[in-house]
């Protein structure tokens, strides 16, 4: 359809909806006596009469009525859609609920909030901890943040994150009293600490890759957590051998209070993403937060 169509019919609905000529061409800017020329060229190439026009009233025909019914509110919808966009430029605002992970939230998440926010303080951010698989949309979620492997397909995945590992790592003290294992399955012969998924409610299988061979491993320990930063602080103080995100070990092998076993051991695995469902209408606040927390190589 042409652009001149367009603003014809847009010609056509404000008459419609005004139910006068005078009114319509007041509310478009332009003279009656050319609206009355653009209904009626309308008309001819339609084919149809759309409106009924007495000296006292305008109102639809069926083929109006129907016109108005159908187009009307899609046109409303593009409508709706430019002003959200205008929002967008001028003030967002809102609440925007998001299930997540800890790590996510220390490594990605947070880093990037911590500029965002205090430019838009009308947006306000929820985050809440949950290992779990949440149905975001039963949960009255705006979005999920969960490694990419875990998204579901019918969802709208972003990646904020680059490609993760995981280190197996240990304090000094606990290799100062035990040999370092030399390949995963010397693992079941160390005191190692474990994470409990509430998905399934089992241990997690540590999960180990090397020249295409994967490998998983269940191993033993006094402490089991379902929170990866009680796993690490249990390495960190002695505890264990902890299977934990390289980016959360990474300040602690720096500084000596960890090392690290295993290293070739470990693959990188699809990073964070940001999932909501396609059928979910964006605010100017999700827009702009989705831009924002969007990974750029």
């Amino acid at each position: 359809m042409s652009r001149g169509n367009i603003n014809d019919i847009l010609a056509f609905l404000a008459v419609a909806k005004e139910q006068s000529f005078t009114r319509a061409a007041a509310k478009l800017g332009v003279s009656q006596s050319a609206l009355s020329h653009t209904i009626r060229q309308l008309e001819e190439r339609l084919g149809l009469r759309l409106l009924t026009r007495t000296t006292r009233s305008v109102s639809p025909t069926e083929a109006g009525a129907r016109l108005l019914q159908t187009v009307g509110p899609r046109l409303d919808e593009i409508e709706a859609e430019i002003e959200a966009l205008n929002e967008l430029r001028e003030k967002p605002a809102g609440t925007i609920r998001i299930t997540t992970e800890d790590t996510a939230v220390e490594l990605i998440l947070w880093p990037k909030l911590e500029k965002f926010l205090p430019k838009y303080p009308d947006i306000k951010v929820e985050l809440s901890i949950d290992y779990g698989l949440t149905d975001i949309a039963a949960q009255s979620y705006d979005a999920g943040v969960r490694l990419g492997e875990s998204v579901d397909r019918d969802m709208i995945a972003v990646r904020i994150g680059p490609d993760i590992r995981f280190a197996a790592v240990a304090s000094k003290s606990y290799f100062a009293k035990h040999s370092r294992p030399k390949t995963p399955q010397d693992l079941v012969r160390h005191t190692c600490i474990n994470l409990r998924l509430p998905t399934s409610g089992g241990l997690w299988a540590w999960e180990f890759e090397k020249d295409g061979h994967e490998l998983k491993v269940r191993v033993e320990g006094q402490l089991v957590f379902n929170n990866i930063l009680r796993v690490l602080n249990a390495a960190i103080a002695g505890f264990g051998i902890a299977y934990v995100p390289e980016g959360l070990a990474q300040p602690y092998l720096a500084k000596g209070r960890l090392e690290r076993v295993l290293e070739d051991w470990c693959p990188a695995w699809p990073g964070y993403h940001l999932y909501y469902p396609s059928r979910r209408q964006a605010s100017p606040a999700f827009a702009l937060l989705v831009d924002t927390l969007r990974h750029r190589d």
